[in-house]
């Protein structure tokens, strides 16, 4: 990754770390399976009426949206108002990056160097001993829903970078179109339209104030910024280069949370933190460029003359011809 995309992903952790306590705000006022319908409803309607929707199978534009969408917030919220603190939830979603990784591997034969997969190992133990660490401030049930959360979003994006769009934010705005209905059915069926009716009639009282503030954060920032960035990155470079970046996502939701809820963190998780941010840094940084051979040495190059790319980490490097559809973008 250039040092500007690793900069952007950056960005993104941080705006996804926000945007755990905005979400607990949120969920104070609404249920929730009606807080996801609202978000997607609110980027659907100027979506469906300003912008051309890419140019890619309608097969692909569901999955990424079914998973990034449905999938993860539908779960992911019905967690955190089932008592998942906002901090732990936005550690245990994080689990999406090692799941990411398998699942590209599986469908998309995407291999890993050996730099990332040591990276990912670390980053993954370091994340392990903060929930091992905090496993008695949550009961399982609320774990296990952050964690099928994360599986959602790890299944948005290999279909991300299966779809391969040419314009990342229409992709965006796009697979937000898919949750509506399905959130909408869901609220009604298990929220219940009183309190549905409940949640919408006083949304506009100032009690209700931190609640919509909240809500404005999740759509315009995080939805917007956070996964316009992301779905570029995630189009441009490999699953397993981009994922690792999430795993920074909890060290910003457990300083955010404690900034704002007094959600303290312990020294364990303070230094786990650091570890984290400092192995998925050292995994993404690329490869060095490997040193011209000797005048006297013998020619390494493939049957067509071209100069054979140099191993990386002991992962051969395919030679790839101009224009074929496995080139990188």
């Amino acid at each position: 990754m250039t040092t500007r995309d690793r900069l952007l992903a950056l960005v993104v952790a941080v705006v996804w770390g926000l945007n755990f306590p905005a979400t607990a705000l949120a969920l104070e006022h609404f249920p929730p399976f009606l807080l996801a319908a609202l978000r997607f409803t609110i980027l659907a309607v100027p979506t469906l009426l300003f912008v051309p929707r890419p140019k890619i199978p309608f097969g692909r534009l569901l999955l990424v949206g079914f998973g990034l969408g449905v999938l993860q917030f539908s779960f992911l919220y019905l967690s955190m108002a089932s008592g998942m603190p906002s901090g732990l939830a936005s550690l245990v979603l994080q689990a999406s990056a090692p799941f990411t990784v398998v699942l590209a591997g599986v469908f998309l034969r995407e291999r890993l160097t050996g730099r990332q997969v040591i990276g990912v190992t670390i980053a993954v133990a370091a994340l392990g001993l903060i929930a091992l660490h905090r496993s008695q401030t949550a009961a399982l049930l609320p774990v296990v829903l952050a964690l099928c959360g994360a599986l959602g979003w790890a299944i948005g994006n290999v279909a991300t970078r299966r779809a391969g769009a040419a314009n990342p934010l229409h992709l965006t705005l796009w697979w937000s179109v898919v949750p509506p209905i399905p959130m909408a059915v869901l609220s009604f069926v298990v929220e219940g339209p009183d309190r549905i009716g409940a949640a919408l009639g006083t949304a506009f009282t100032a009690e209700a104030l931190p609640a919509d503030l909240g809500l404005l954060y999740i759509v315009l920032v995080a939805t917007l910024v956070g996964y316009g960035i992301w779905s570029r990155l995630m189009a441009t470079y490999p699953s397993s280069t981009v994922a690792p970046f999430s795993m920074l996502v909890p060290v910003v939701g457990v300083l955010a949370s404690w900034a704002a809820f007094g959600e303290v963190p312990d020294l364990v998780e303070v230094l786990a933190g650091t570890v984290v941010v400092g192995a998925v840094l050292w995994s993404s940084r690329p490869a060095r460029a490997s040193r011209p051979a000797r005048a006297s040495g013998p020619s390494h190059s493939s049957p067509s003359g071209a100069p054979v790319p140099t191993p990386v980490d002991g992962i051969p490097v395919p030679v790839l011809s101009p224009g074929a559809d496995d080139a990188p973008r």
